[in-house]
This record gives C-alpha cells, sequence and structure tokens, in this order.
C-alpha cells in the first residue's frame, strides 16, 4: 500500500510556484489546450477568442465566436468583414473597439505574415489588439511555446501566495516565469484562473478548500493547516 504524501510546505517564492504548481496539476489535470476554456480551432480562432475575451465572459465568448468562425473562417475574410462584424460581436461588449482590433489583427496578419499568425511575442504583440496577455495565450495553448498570461485572477493568486509583490502584469509574468519550467507556464496560469474563479475568490477566499492553504502566506487557517492534499475543489 502506498503511503500518503508527506505534506510539502516551502518558504521561498520559487519554492511554492513549484509545489503550487504540482498539486493544482492534479485538481485541475490537463495540457493548456485542454484547460482553456475558449472553445477554438487552431491559433488564428484563438486569437479571435481571446480579443473578444477582454471584460467579457468565456462563456458569452463562447456563444458568439461560432457566428465569427462560421462567416469569417479565416484573415482575409475576417479583414474584409463589414459593419455586420459589430452586430456579430456585440453580445461581447465593447464591440467597435473589438471589430477595429479584429479587423486590424486579420489585415497584418495577411499582409506581414503570409495568412499565417506568427509565433513569436514581438511578432504577435505588433499586432492590433494584441497585448502580452493574450500574445502569451495564443503562444502557451495553440502553438505549444512557452507563454504566461496575467490576467485578474493570477495576479491575485501570485501575490497572495507570495511569488511576487509586483502589480504590473509583465513584472508578475517576468518573476514568476523564472520560477517555472518554460512547458509548464501556460497550465499553470490556466490553473490558476481555474483555482482563482472556484476557491481563491477576490472578496470570501475558501481557504478551507484549498490544497495550498498550508503553506500560503496569505491562508486564513491555523499556520500548516489545510485539506488534505487531493481534495478536490468544487469546479
Amino acid at each position: 500500500m502506498a503511503l500518503p504524501r508527506r505534506p510539502v510546505r516551502p518558504r521561498t517564492p520559487a519554492g511554492r510556484a513549484r509545489e503550487a504548481a504540482a498539486r493544482l496539476a492534479e485538481e485541475y489535470p490537463g495540457s493548456a489546450k485542454e484547460l482553456c476554456a475558449l472553445r477554438h480551432d487552431g491559433a488564428f480562432q484563438l486569437l479571435v477568442a481571446t480579443i473578444l475575451s477582454a471584460q467579457c465572459t468565456d462563456e458569452r465568448v463562447n456563444q458568439v465566436t461560432p457566428e465569427v468562425f462560421a462567416r469569417w473562417p479565416d484573415p482575409p475574410s475576417l479583414a474584409a468583414a463589414g459593419p455586420d462584424l459589430e452586430e456579430v460581436i456585440r453580445p461581447a461588449g465593447f464591440f467597435n473597439s473589438k471589430a477595429k482590433s479584429l479587423r486590424g489583427m486579420a489585415g497584418a496578419v495577411v499582409e506581414r505574415f503570409g495568412g499565417q499568425v506568427p509565433s513569436s511575442m514581438a511578432d504577435l504583440t505588433s499586432l492590433p489588439g494584441v497585448g502580452r496577455k493574450t500574445a502569451n495565450v495564443v503562444r502557451s495553448v495553440a502553438l505549444g511555446l512557452p507563454g504566461l498570461p496575467v490576467d485578474t485572477h493570477v495576479a491575485r493568486l501570485t501575490r497572495r501566495l507570495g511569488l511576487t509583490q509586483a502589480t504590473d502584469p509583465d513584472r508578475i509574468e517576468a518573476e514568476v516565469s523564472r520560477m517555472l519550467p518554460a512547458a509548464e507556464r501556460g497550465a499553470f496560469s490556466l490553473r490558476l484562473i481555474l483555482h482563482g474563479r472556484a476557491v481563491c475568490r477576490a472578496r470570501t477566499p475558501r481557504c478551507d478548500l484549498c490544497v495550498l492553504a498550508d503553506f500560503c502566506p496569505s491562508s486564513s487557517l491555523p499556520a500548516g493547516r489545510g485539506p488534505a492534499l487531493g481534495r478536490s475543489s468544487p469546479r
């Protein structure tokens, strides 16, 4: 009979990052592509969906994108989209600015990259409407490349875990990325997002259900106490 794993309570930021990555991988198994909530097929669709996801829920984006992908399935067609694009994406909010970004992004992909979504961070962030977070999503989920997207959940949880004190997303990305193997960064980010939604909530964190509580500096539980390892979090 296998003995229960002895809890590890790391005291350094890098140690906490590695242990958090290991425990969250058990709680939320799967690759970055499998963990991504935005439904897509390939880098171009994910780029479109991620641009639409700004200040919008993944669920709402997934309601909008099937028609977008059906009517404008590739960069040339999206670049030439007429005013009906705004109407189709209206439910995702900020539809005028998002339509402008989508047309601009698609046009740049056609004109500068031969119709193929580029893979480098510099090239991706040169596209209209694409910042580092969006580029990191595309790199880590669709292209299998290193990338640590930092959204509000990732920013909140990395600070609560004491991995960083930074508030700027670029600094958080740089500091936390140094603590993890490149291949693990994208999935770690997505697992933090899932954990932030289900357990480590902004206003009422559920420390009694958190598999990281025994070593998290921000835990409300007595020092060294937390749920048994492997306990499933609410999904």
